[in-house]
């Protein structure tokens, strides 16, 4: 396999570091339609082979272009909305065996990526949905992902809310985001104050990566539910074989 978007498998241990920051374009560069089918035409439709059959996303698989193709050749920011990373699909898992914790709700899913927590908060009756991504192409995908599935598209917030008072949510969902360390500090100080503020209810996705186990913010956390990852998720996700949801005691 070359080097290149296929980086993307190498997805447990740290965040892509593609080198084609410097001519990154952006949805007001290139206009929504040219987007939407560049990324028609290079992510395949999956639905099978992860933890929520009953979603389908937009993804990179070895059927496409970018899964061997040169690093350079990537117009945009580093495509983590094209995998479903395993966090997220605990996350998303949880919320569609308990549909009651989205049900009316209003709910806010911050790094949405794909946007599968999103979609399957949706499906589980959510009232409002608030999808956060600071990469526009991602909010794109998310929307193209939420058509897939018969949905009206989400409302798409793409400012950095990490560390600002994003307003009154019952629930906040945060999927695989403790990927590094300044962040995990970041997030728990950040949620705390939403939790504090707003008396939100806060559900986390994590595979045990070491930025979440070694921070110390378990001390904080209840431990919801552990899913075994399928196969080809363990695969592509090099020695994580289980996803876990984890909310926060009371802090009020």
């Amino acid at each position: 396999m070359s080097k290149g978007l296929s980086a993307l498998r190498l997805s447990s241990l740290k965040p892509l570091k593609l080198k084609v920051k410097e001519k990154c374009f952006s949805v007001a560069c290139l206009g929504e339609e040219s987007i939407r089918k560049f990324i028609s035409e290079n992510t395949e439709i999956v639905a099978h082979q992860n933890l929520t059959p009953e979603i389908k996303l937009r993804l990179f698989t070895p059927n496409c272009r970018f899964w061997f193709e040169r690093a350079e050749l990537w117009p945009f920011e580093d495509p983590y909305w094209a995998i479903y990373w395993p966090g997220g699909q605990a996350l998303s898992r949880y919320l569609l065996d308990h549909p009651r914790i989205c049900l009316g709700k209003s709910v806010l899913d911050v790094g949405s990526g794909c946007g599968a927590s999103a979609i399957a908060a949706k499906l589980c009756g959510a009232d409002r949905v608030v999808a956060n991504d600071i990469d526009s192409v991602a909010t794109l995908a998310t929307c193209m992902n939420f058509e897939l599935n018969g949905l009206e598209s989400p409302v798409i917030v793409t400012d950095n809310l990490i560390g600002s008072d994003p307003g009154n949510f019952d629930l906040v969902l945060l999927g695989d985001m403790f990927y590094d360390n300044a962040l995990s500090c970041n997030l728990h100080t950040w949620l705390e104050r939403c939790i504090k503020s707003h008396n939100s209810q806060v559900l986390i996705g994590d595979p045990g990566r070491a930025q979440f186990d070694e921070h110390g913010i378990q001390r904080f956390l209840q431990k919801l539910a552990q899913f075994e990852l399928p196969k080809p998720v363990r695969e592509e996700n090099y020695g994580l074989t289980r996803s876990s949801v984890w909310c926060y005691r009371n802090l009020t």
